[in-house]
């Protein structure tokens, strides 16, 4: 069964740093799209940042360049969202998602993604 659990979610004062992870259980995602996705109440879930597994490759909203960095841990099969600089708009549930095959046309589609996680709550307290 695959799993995807999120974890380092919690309360920040404006302008503080979260570390989100993604660890991934009963498959491997090696050379499989991964992202972030967020939602906020009220609002539509929301691309955040994507990677491709194998390669580097990685895509960011306009909103969190600069402040976000998506990186993964090949040996672990585990995910991260490094955010800083966080402002009272990130708050939000963060999803971590996970392509189940090789090949993408998009990355930042919720369609595109056929695995998702829990959720973990960033809240940033001006």
């Amino acid at each position: 069964q695959v799993q995807l659990v999120e974890s380092g979610g919690g309360l920040v004062q404006a302008g503080g740093s979260l570390r989100l992870s993604c660890a991934a259980s009963g498959r491997t995602f090696s050379g499989n799209l991964m992202g972030w996705f967020r939602q906020a109440p009220g609002k539509e879930r929301e691309f955040v940042a994507a990677l491709r597994w194998s390669g580097g490759i990685t895509w960011y909203r306009d909103s969190v360049k600069g402040r976000f960095t998506i990186s993964r841990d090949d040996a672990k099969n585990t995910m991260y969202l490094q955010m800083n600089s966080l402002k009272s708009e990130d708050t939000a549930v963060y999803y971590c998602a996970a392509r189940g095959s090789r090949g993408y046309i998009t990355y930042d589609l919720r369609s595109v993604y056929d695995y998702w996680g829990q959720g973990t709550q960033v809240t940033v307290s001006s």
